[in-house]
């Protein structure tokens, strides 16, 4: 008919039919008036349960646990782990998740290590160990990607797939055997300290700022939150949902490469037990921060307080003696309490 406004055309960053909402947005409650953000009210019960953790150390390891060279420890501890976190995190978010990081992290310890490498980075750079790294993490992230965009493959089989092939190739590179790292130049640059924070700590700092801007800031996250919320959604609204699906499982891939390098240098040495179990300590740090396991919601300010938590409860039951068995079950207990707030809240805004 004519006279009626021409509908205008949706933005091809944001789904048609809007089913992830912002963790940030403001609620507005009964009366019309403002709550917290759940987001805020999310991040506030971890803070608290971070300070929880961190007094029961004091009450019960006294100085060794207030020390600021203990403190220093759980940050080295957790960058790590925290990097491979906020990888995590997107994949995550979009709905997807991925049992190979642990293994990736291994293999790219191992190529970077090689005997060929070190000679390489020796004559020409350190820089070189550090690519090989990052270039072998991105590329098996990339192989995951076509698997699960292209190949339809489900996230779970396919990942575990490239866990079992990581491990193994890792196994054959380094003849089960750690290689010692030998290019003084790489670890006199991640080894040491910057204004008395270790260089890991750092690196772990400017992958979280970048994760958060990425996420929160760029079209690149908000097609992140749209793909996990509804892809149908999504592709509709003119998202190539398949090759983002690959770029994301390509940006963890980086992220595990990254890993690698931090702890190459805090071991200063490469092998292909690196890495062992970091699936599932990042799902569990994502998952106790606050990102649904089904998509469309995720946080990184969430993911780094579910790996401080993590670490700090490891750091807790070490300085007390306790048993690796009686942490994985605090683990365990943990997780899953998360999980079921997880589903209460997703009943709730349903029902709302």
């Amino acid at each position: 008919m004519t006279g009626q406004p021409t509908p205008e055309p949706p933005d091809p960053g944001l789904p048609a039919r809007a089913t992830a909402v912002s963790p940030t947005a403001p609620v507005t409650g009964p009366g019309g008036r403002r709550s917290l953000p759940s987001g805020v009210t999310r991040n506030l019960g971890l803070v608290i349960a971070l300070l929880l953790l961190c007094a029961v150390g004091v009450i019960t390891a006294g100085d060794r646990f207030a020390s600021a060279d203990n403190v220093l420890t759980i940050l080295r501890l957790a960058s790590v782990i925290g990097v491979v976190s906020i990888g995590m995190t997107f994949v995550i978010t979009a709905g997807g998740i991925d049992l190979s990081v642990g293994a990736v992290v291994g293999l790219a310890s191992v190529w970077a290590t090689t005997t060929g490498t070190q000679l390489l980075a020796t004559g020409v750079h350190w820089i070189i160990m550090v690519s090989t790294a990052l270039l072998v993490g991105a590329a098996a992230g990339l192989i995951n990607g076509v698997l699960v965009a292209y190949g339809q493959i489900v996230p779970f089989i396919a990942t575990l797939a490239m866990l079992a092939a990581a491990r193994g190739l890792a196994e054959i590179l380094a003849n089960r055997q750690t290689q010692i790292i030998r290019v003084r130049g790489f670890l006199d640059t991640f080894t040491g300290n910057l204004l008395g924070i270790p260089v890991l700590v750092w690196i772990f700092a400017l992958v979280a700022v970048a994760g958060w801007v990425l996420l929160n800031r760029t079209t690149f996250g908000r097609r992140t939150f749209a793909v996990g919320g509804n892809p149908e959604a999504a592709r509709l609204a003119g998202i190539r949902v398949k090759r983002h699906t690959m770029l994301l499982y390509g940006l963890v891939g980086l992220a595990a490469g990254i890993a690698a390098v931090m702890i190459m240098a805090r071991t200063t040495a490469g092998s292909s037990t690196h890495g062992t179990l970091y699936e599932l300590d990042a799902i569990a740090a994502v998952v106790i921060g606050g990102t649904l396991l089904s998509g469309g919601r995720g946080t990184i300010v969430g993911t780094i307080f579910g790996v401080l938590i993590f670490t700090t409860l490891t750091n807790v039951f070490t300085l007390n003696n306790l048993s690796i068995s009686a942490q994985a079950i605090a683990k365990g207990v943990i997780i899953v309490v998360a999980v079921l707030l997880q589903q209460r809240i997703a009943a709730r805004s349903r029902g709302g």
